[in-house]
């Protein structure tokens, strides 16, 4: 019998033939998706720090949702200018059309974003403005300085007329965030810069270990002190093991700012009297959107946009907004 072999054979050839075709055209709609695909680049201070971490869960989701590709990095330490100098040389190296950035140092920064924003970048600072602050586009934030004034009128209307023996554990020097709110702390008390008031000023960098250590050195200095202004939650979380080892937990009263969840359950549970709560994953949804519209149409945001703040406290004073530990543990960030 003689059997023509290429007329089986032509089939398969033509279904694998075709088949290659689709995987083609297949891998061409990948590629071009993924080409048309918006980058957007978000740089934390640290991965560690709970609100970076609900930051970054924030701009993930937004990602997801708005069908971004979203690339992140962040400094080893709160202050490491250099690693976010590098991720955003990175970030534009792999074609960031946005870049959300809280920066580490606001002033050292300054150069690396404008370099990125002359290559058409668009940048905007969340959390904490640069210095100054339209070096970036545009800044989505709390109104830091508002959050200090809360708890500092919170301060003032809880001592009830008692002279005030005030500590104030800060971040670091020159680091905006950290000015506007200690600035506002003061505002709210009604009280300035030196006044006779304030016994004790340290640094912390917004670390637990260096609050403890900045309240122990305070108490020696100044054993009567009877109100403490902490920069964040950690830092008065420091602060209050430090009280407590000196019996004077009870006398005295810690205010904060942050709102994460480890810091409304202290203010529940007495350790902070009062606490300004801000919201990242809002700071993150609304600074992937701008990115990601700015991918698209090319235009940009600019200006502030407040992301609010809310007073927590179970001990409300009159006449001073505020809500209680059950709403801070509904709307706070960490560990729920």
């Amino acid at each position: 019998m003689n059997l023509n072999l290429n007329s089986r054979r032509r089939p398969v050839a033509r279904t694998i033939v075709s088949m290659c075709a689709a995987a083609t055209a297949l891998w061409c709609a990948s590629a071009s998706q993924a080409a048309d695909q918006p980058v957007i680049g978000l740089i934390t201070k640290t991965d560690t720090n709970p609100f970076f971490v609900k930051m970054r869960q924030g701009a993930d989701a937004a990602a997801s949702k708005d069908g971004a590709k979203l690339i992140t990095a962040a400094g080893k330490f709160d202050g490491d200018n250099a690693s976010q100098v590098t991720a955003i040389e990175n970030m534009m190296t792999a074609g960031a059309k946005a870049i959300l950035i809280t920066p580490s140092d606001t002033k050292a920064i300054v150069p690396s974003i404008r370099k990125a924003r002359a290559a058409g970048v668009m940048v905007v600072a969340l959390d904490t403005p640069t210095d100054p602050q339209d070096a970036t586009d545009a800044l989505f934030a709390t109104d830091n300085f508002k959050a200090g004034v809360l708890i500092g009128k919170y301060a003032k209307a809880a001592l009830n007329g008692k002279p005030a023996k005030i500590a104030t554990l800060d971040l670091a020097p020159g680091v905006s965030v950290g000015v506007l709110r200690h600035n506002g702390f003061l505002e709210g008390f009604g009280v300035k810069e030196g006044d006779a008031s304030i016994v004790c000023s340290q640094d912390t960098r917004g670390d637990q270990a260096k609050g403890q250590t900045a309240m122990e050195n305070c108490l020696q200095k100044a054993p009567d002190i009877n109100v403490v202004y902490t920069i964040n939650e950690p830092a008065a979380a420091g602060a209050y093991r430090a009280l407590k080892s000196a019996g004077k937990d009870k006398g005295v009263m810690i205010v904060s700012i942050d709102g994460g969840c480890d810091g409304v359950r202290n203010v529940k549970a007495g350790a902070i009297a009062a606490t300004s709560q801000q919201y990242p994953l809002k700071m993150a949804a609304l600074g992937v959107s701008a990115g990601v519209d700015y991918a698209k149409t090319g235009k940009k945001v600019s200006g502030y946009q407040d992301t609010g703040v809310t007073l927590i406290t179970d001990k409300p004073m009159s006449g001073i907004d505020s809500k209680d530990t059950k709403f801070g543990l509904d709307n706070c960030w960490g560990n729920k």
